[in-house]
């Protein structure tokens, strides 16, 4: 408990868009204003800028991001990556819950409120709507409770008719981030029937988006987001949280005429710290799970400190231990583990990276084929090769034998992978009968395109086993 009133915190013991029958409770948070609330809303112009440009934006012809879940392949900053680099990207997400578990344990939850996309569209940009539409809080609750009258209709149905038109555009800029952006342009200029599994797709997700920030709102992330619920177990009195400072701000009162009354803190009571939150919370409460850290309350509450001439701070962004003994954030044990796994994490991800080899080669032999003897006195094995280019250059693929000595012969001539491509087709490894000794000889297939050696890759060929002379 933030404050030192031996009340029990019964604000712990449901959420507060619940009410005690199980309704939900509305929100109408008053319009936030101040410096905060500027700088988050450039953090988000850009941040949105970047989301709505980023699959318009091309390398070498190709998307700068595309996330092809159908097709299984994903484009990250011009780098192509195909089911075989799976463990990279097990990888990165290992580094990324890492580094969000050091940022937590950190910062707290300033991700939720400068960064994730819910709350950038929810905020910032669907709130903004309603207020130029409908008004601020009071004026939404008046509208909320009225009878519907010809302005109602219209500001409402305005309201959603625009809420519905930005999911759309949200809707297919996330499809051209898994389908790209020419796939979906068709999908758009040809007729309706050519793409029905496209526009149904596009119409679902659309109404998903529309729904979530029309209607469900704050309640994504009190209901369905983990992140809320993670801080009980990421945080310590260490991190860096909005905190009202309760040493400061209690007890509580109303401000007075005279104003000299030394058993009262700096906190006035106004309540506004409670009417510009977004999920209806009371920060003097301290920390809990619906708190996004969007600081409208620290906004607030200077602007508040300022007209009754008492500095500003009463909540900020602080820690626990900070507010109590005053100490600055340091380097405590728990950030610098997190640290060094994040360290060990990065640089692996970074090697591995780097070291990726721009080909990727199959080969296996074909199932339910014995081996065939020759006239000329050599034994063959039939194996199946599929080549996957993670390059944006046409490769000419030739295949050798390394070891042992024998001959490949290619199925259907010379092989040649497109860029961004994978190519499949068979071919004969035949070894002379008096060199396969073993029932499984080992055999390594080089991977040449010109004169460059691409991979080696190393199988098996199946032979009858040693056999006397003569036999």
């Amino acid at each position: 408990m933030s404050t030192e009133s031996k009340e029990p915190e019964t604000f712990r013991d449901k959420v507060s868009t619940i009410d005690k029958q199980g309704h939900r409770v509305w929100v109408y948070p008053k319009k936030p204003k101040g410096p905060i609330h500027r700088a988050r809303v450039v953090t988000a112009v850009i941040l949105l800028a970047f989301l709505f440009l980023a699959p318009f934006i091309k390398m070498n012809d190709r998307p700068l991001l595309l996330f092809d879940i159908l097709n299984r392949k994903f484009i990250i900053f011009g780098l192509v990556f195909w089911p075989q680099d799976f463990y990279l990207f097990v990888l990165a997400t290992l580094t990324l819950v890492v580094f969000i578990v050091l940022f937590t344990v950190v910062f707290g939850r300033v991700w939720c409120g400068w960064a994730c996309p819910q709350i950038v569209f929810m905020e910032l940009v669907f709130r903004k709507i309603e207020y130029w539409i409908e008004g601020d809080a009071r004026k939404q609750r008046t509208l909320a409770a009225a009878d519907w009258t010809a302005e109602k209709i219209f500001k409402k149905s305005l309201k959603h008719s625009i809420f519905y038109a930005i999911s759309f555009v949200i809707g297919n800029t996330f499809l051209a981030y898994i389908i790209g952006v020419d796939a979906l342009f068709k999908i758009i200029t040809d007729p309706p029937s050519e793409h029905i599994a496209g526009l149904t797709t596009m119409i679902l997700f659309s109404t998903i988006f529309y729904w979530v920030f029309a209607y469900f709102r704050e309640q994504a992330c009190t209901m369905v987001c983990p992140y809320g619920r993670l801080q009980g177990v990421l945080l310590d009195p260490n991190s860096i949280v909005v905190a009202y400072d309760f040493k400061r701000g209690e007890p509580r009162g109303k401000l007075s005429r005279s104003n000299h009354d030394s058993q009262k803190g700096d906190c006035i009571d106004c309540n506004l710290c409670v009417d510009v939150c977004p999920t209806g919370i009371d920060i003097r409460n301290g920390t809990q799970l619906e708190c996004v850290n969007c600081a409208a309350c620290i906004d607030a509450c200077n602007e508040v400190m300022v007209k009754v001439n008492r500095p500003k701070g009463l909540i900020r962004y602080d820690s626990y231990n900070g507010i109590v003994r005053g100490l600055k954030l340091k380097l405590t044990p728990r950030i610098a583990g997190y640290s060094a796994i994040l360290l060990l994490l990065v640089s692996l991800l970074t090697v591995l990276m780097l070291s990726r080899s721009p080909v990727e080669t199959t080969i296996l032999r074909t199932p339910g084929v014995l081996y065939q003897e020759t006239e000329d006195g050599y034994l063959t094995n039939l194996y199946n090769i599929k080549i996957i280019n993670k390059t944006f250059e046409t490769m000419p693929i030739r295949i050798e034998l390394e070891n042992p000595v024998g001959r490949i012969r290619l199925i259907g001539g010379e092989m040649q992978v497109e860029e961004d491509n994978l190519a499949e087709t068979a071919f004969f490894i035949e070894l002379p009968k008096q060199q396969v000794k073993l029932v499984r000889t080992p055999v390594t297939v080089a991977i040449y395109s010109g004169r460059k050696l691409i991979e080696r890759v190393r199988t098996s060929f199946i032979g009858p086993g040693f056999r006397r002379s003569g036999s």
